[in-house]
C-alpha cells in the first residue's frame, strides 16, 4: 500500500460517526488536495478487513458515490441512515449538517 493510500485509510478512519466528508476533503487531509479520484482508488485497494468506514465518504455534491466493490448505494445510505445521516428525496446529504472536518479545518 502506498504512503498516499496509507493516509487516506487514516483520515477515513477519523471521520466520527453521524458524519461525512468528501473524497476531496479526504485527500486535502491525505497531503494531496484535488486527488479525489486518487481517494477513491486508495478505498478500493483496502483489505476488507480494514475496520475503515468507507460510507461515509460522499461526492462533494453531497451525494452517495459510488461504494466499495460488492456494496451499492442502498447499503450505503442504509449505513448512513442508521447513524443518524438524514438525505433528501433526492439522495442529497445536508453538507452543513453532517459534513466533516468543520469548514475551518477543510483545506478548499
Amino acid at each position: 500500500m502506498t504512503p498516499f493510500a496509507r493516509a487516506v485509510l487514516g483520515a477515513v478512519r477519523r471521520i466520527p460517526h453521524g458524519r461525512v466528508a468528501s473524497y476531496g476533503d479526504i485527500a486535502a487531509l491525505a497531503g494531496r488536495p484535488g486527488a479525489a479520484r486518487a481517494v477513491g482508488a486508495a478505498l478500493r485497494s483496502a483489505p476488507d478487513d480494514a475496520d475503515v468506514p468507507w460510507w461515509r465518504v460522499i461526492s462533494g455534491s453531497g451525494r452517495l458515490s459510488i461504494p466499495r466493490a460488492g456494496h451499492g448505494r442502498s447499503l450505503q445510505r442504509a449505513l448512513l441512515e442508521a447513524e443518524g445521516v438524514r438525505l433528501d428525496d433526492e439522495g442529497r446529504i445536508d453538507l452543513a449538517r453532517h459534513r466533516w472536518p468543520p469548514p475551518g479545518d477543510r483545506v478548499d
